[in-house]
């Protein structure tokens, strides 16, 4: 484990999610890290620093002026002392004082001081997650270098509402901050690696548009994977409302054709995995200005025409990926499907799925896969989406590595 030895400085700040924090204490420490504690005002009002400090065997840090702890510069200290900042809970406010270099009080101070890595767990309201102001801030740290884990979709614990704001589960974290702290040779160091993710959104007219129901999950996961692998990854995403991959370079597109030339922009690659949702067809001319429904008039209609094949563009490449792989998302015969896929589009294997309603793939967190090759069809268990993209990307690379 990358965490054993390593010192962890732990910003907790205010929020319901808190009360996680004492678990990812323990769990850091089961794993041979040492944490020292950093709590907000606001993270005191849900969890006490006697808990925090009597957890992570070590002082809990509040003020930016205690007179002990400053003696020496103790923020400076706190800041350089360690071999990663994680912030868990990250809050919208803690992330905005972050983004503008704002340093009113300990735990943005440190922020602003430290030279170490930084991974943040946001955790709120899925309104403010939402927010433009929070996706601006969010934008700016990363490109600051700060790495991001979560947040995760599903109920929020102060509320009965739902969305994405709830913040990575303990291991998750854990897992994330291993990964960030290990500089171990990496298998895929070197190698290049294209990734499609989530829907495409073909305009009807300026309000309307053709979509397929993805959540970009699966795609942004497999991104995700081959970069703690060593992978330079460009992920070309469509609109999706996850966040973007902690360590990946993401090209941001809505329609098909705008995904293809991202796609082809990132060429040359060892290894293109196609994961989008890519609509099959477009309206032939979208409307200028949206379409109005006139009493007595007829329905209009539409005329479609076919979207580029950005996998079989990729898979009869003359600067061809060594290994390309496709995704089938199928409702029925999905392992003939995907064979037939496999041949026509030039891939080397063709991850197939069941995507009928009662699955719960689109959307969903859990993804049941068969990879089809030209040697046979593997089954994989029912897995999450996170341990598929683990799977594939570990495959991936025992592929690139055999030449």
């Amino acid at each position: 484990m990358a965490l054993s030895g390593k010192r962890i400085l732990l910003i907790i700040s205010g929020g319901i999610a808190a009360y996680k924090s004492l678990d990812l204490i323990r769990r850091l420490r089961e794993r041979g890290a040492s944490v020292r504690p950093i709590m907000t005002k606001g993270a005191q009002e849900f969890v006490t620093p006697l808990a925090v400090g009597a957890l992570a065997a070590d002082h809990v840090f509040t003020d930016l002026f205690s007179r002990q702890d400053e003696q020496d510069v103790g923020h400076i200290r706190l800041a350089r002392d360690c071999d990663l900042v994680l912030i868990a809970p990250a809050t919208a406010d803690l992330m905005a004082k972050a983004a503008h270099g704002l340093a009113d009080d300990l735990a943005s101070t440190v922020l602003l001081a430290t030279d170490r890595p930084v991974l943040a767990a946001p955790a709120m309201n899925p309104k403010m997650w939402a927010h433009p102001a929070t996706k601006r801030n969010i934008e700016t740290l990363q490109h600051d270098g700060i790495r991001f884990i979560g947040p995760a979709a599903g109920e929020m614990a102060e509320s009965r509402e739902a969305g994405t704001g709830r913040m990575a589960e303990p291991l998750e974290i854990v897992a994330a901050a291993d990964s960030l702290l290990d500089d171990g040779p990496k298998p895929l160091t070197g190698r290049k690696a294209i990734v499609t993710s989530g829907p495409t959104h073909e305009p009807i007219d300026p309000v309307r548009y053709i979509a397929n129901r993805s959540s970009g999950r699966q795609g942004h996961a497999i991104a995700a994977a081959l970069a703690r692998l060593g992978a330079d990854v460009t992920l070309v995403s469509g609109p999706v409302t996850i966040p973007d991959p902690a360590g990946v370079r993401v090209v941001h597109v809505e329609r098909a054709e705008e995904m293809r030339d991202a796609v082809l922009a990132a060429l040359p690659a060892d290894v293109a995995v196609m994961v989008a949702a890519v609509a099959d067809w477009r309206v032939a001319s979208a409307a200028d200005q949206k379409i109005k429904k006139h009493p007595g008039e007829s329905i209009p209609t539409l005329a479609l025409t076919e979207n580029p094949d950005i996998l079989k563009t990729v898979g009869h490449h003359t600067t061809r990926p060594k290994l390309v792989i496709g995704f089938a998302a199928e409702t029925q015969d999905v392992e003939a499907n995907a064979k037939v896929k496999l041949d026509r589009k030039g891939a080397d294997i063709i991850v197939a799925n069941d995507v009928s309603p009662a699955t719960g793939v689109m959307g969903g967190t859990r993804n049941s896969v068969k990879l089809v090759s030209r040697d046979g069809v593997e089954q994989w268990p029912d897995l999450s989406k996170d341990e598929v993209a683990e799977r594939l990307a570990a495959m991936i690379s025992e592929q690139l590595m055999r030449g």
